[in-house]
């Protein structure tokens, strides 16, 4: 599935309005903030797909498209792209949309990998699913 057939076909697991105190000095939504979502859009899928706490281990590929505004509201998307013994692999986009308008861009997108913990952080396996549901949407 292409990055922006994800977007049309699934709800966001993450909906947030950029803020003032989001932006960088020139004055543009810092690339930490919206990275720091996609780790949290990451972060709820791998847990739901690990039944359990999940811990970040690598993130890669991460391509800023276009800047987002203040007020701006971004929908992030998280699609399990493969699942280890203990590890996931999960691709997230971003996508704003203005407070005014109707038009959707893709501003961000990257490679999150998520490693399954125990309650004393060490890894742990990954629970098998049945087929066909390794897709998070939200």
């Amino acid at each position: 599935m292409d990055n922006e057939a994800l977007a049309a076909l699934t709800e966001p697991v993450i909906r947030t309005i950029a803020m003032p105190a989001d932006t960088n000095p020139s004055g543009d939504i810092f690339g930490g903030w919206l990275m720091a979502q996609m780790d949290l859009a990451a972060g709820n899928a791998a847990a739901r797909r690990a039944r359990g706490r999940c811990a970040t281990v690598a993130v890669e590929r991460m391509v800023f498209h276009r800047p987002v505004s203040v007020g701006d509201e971004v929908s992030l998307y998280a699609s399990i792209l493969k699942v280890g013994r203990t590890s996931m692999t999960i691709s997230v986009e971003a996508w704003r949309r203005s407070r005014e308008g109707d038009e959707r861009f893709k501003v961000t997108q990257g490679s999150f990998t998520f490693v399954a913990i125990d309650g004393h952080g060490r890894p742990r396996a990954v629970p098998a699913v049945d087929s066909g549901s390794e897709r998070s949407d939200g």
